[in-house]
């Protein structure tokens, strides 16, 4: 009996006789509320419920079930009027994860929630792995791409990257400016090192410039940033930074086809709760602001 989440969505189920019933009770997707009970009954090899057409009835494992839950629930109950408002403070973990691409945009904006928030323990873990919010490996994703689809997720629209093509002046003296991209292929490129990066600009470069012209590559966009900055090649660089610094020069002209929608996805369940509320009303608003 170690994870109350389980049991406390099949006492609702028992008590309301319906899987749509218990998710409106507990706040959640009726698919939460199927995946919790399938769960339950598995772990404890017993069946809780007889499935029909009008709804799930209680087994006899399921009667006993519901006794214990009931006096469960009510002393939870107690416990949480004893302590009441607590649970309204921004405190505690706060996991949050992204691509590996982001680290560098995102943690400044992270240390500076922290900042007004120090009793906030923040874990911000990057990767290429897909980071399961239903198993709670975090509160908070950063996607980036097409609408996440995930049938338990609450997705917000967070931010759209422009990003531009970019020659730094010392290149440009060394190598000239491409008139075109038919003159791609007699230039040097920076480019991503995996050839599956599904990044719109990256996906573009790969179709556009020659194979054997893209000549710095690595996986970590820092390091391709700064090679732009250093003059080994014409790469991506956000289109603002791009445009605002004097020794870059831009060599193509922005192409809408080139940006990418970021996501601020959250589990249905921990949505609400007022430390993830605190972080989404913060990144939404540091965007609007101008970061």
């Amino acid at each position: 009996m170690d994870n109350w989440e389980e049991i406390k969505t099949a006492y609702q189920v028992a008590r309301m006789g319906t899987v749509s019933g218990a998710a409106e009770v507990l706040g959640v997707h009726h698919a939460t509320v199927i995946r919790h009970v399938d769960a339950l009954e598995r772990r404890l090899s017993v069946k809780l419920f007889q499935r029909h057409a009008r709804g799930y009835k209680t087994t006899e494992a399921g009667e006993d079930l519901l006794r214990v839950a009931s006096a469960t629930d009510d002393q939870f109950s107690q416990l949480a009027s004893r302590i009441k408002g607590r649970g309204e403070a921004v405190s505690g973990e706060l996991v949050v994860t992204s691509l590996m691409e982001l680290s560098s945009w995102m943690t400044p904006l992270l240390v500076a929630f922290q900042r007004e928030n120090p009793d906030v323990t923040l874990r911000f873990l990057t990767g290429e792995r897909l980071f399961r919010l239903e198993y709670g490996e975090a509160h908070i994703a950063i996607r980036a791409g097409q609408v996440p689809e995930q049938p338990d997720n609450v997705v917000q629209p967070f931010y759209q990257f422009q990003m531009g093509l970019f020659a730094h002046k010392d290149y440009i003296a060394a190598f000239g400016m491409p008139s075109g991209v038919e003159e791609y292929g007699n230039h040097r490129f920076v480019g991503h090192d995996d050839a599956q990066m599904r990044a719109p600009f990256f996906k573009w470069m790969r179709e556009v410039v020659p194979a054997h012209a893209i000549s710095f590559r690595g996986l970590h966009a820092d390091a391709l940033r700064v090679a732009v900055l250093e003059a080994a090649g014409i790469g991506f660089v956000d289109l603002i930074e791009g445009r605002a610094n004097p020794d870059l020069v831009e060599v193509h002209r922005h192409l809408p086809e080139w940006d990418s929608m970021l996501w601020l996805v959250t589990h249905v369940d921990l949505h609400r709760t007022p430390k993830v509320q605190a972080l989404l009303s913060y990144l939404k608003k540091a965007v609007k602001t101008g970061l």
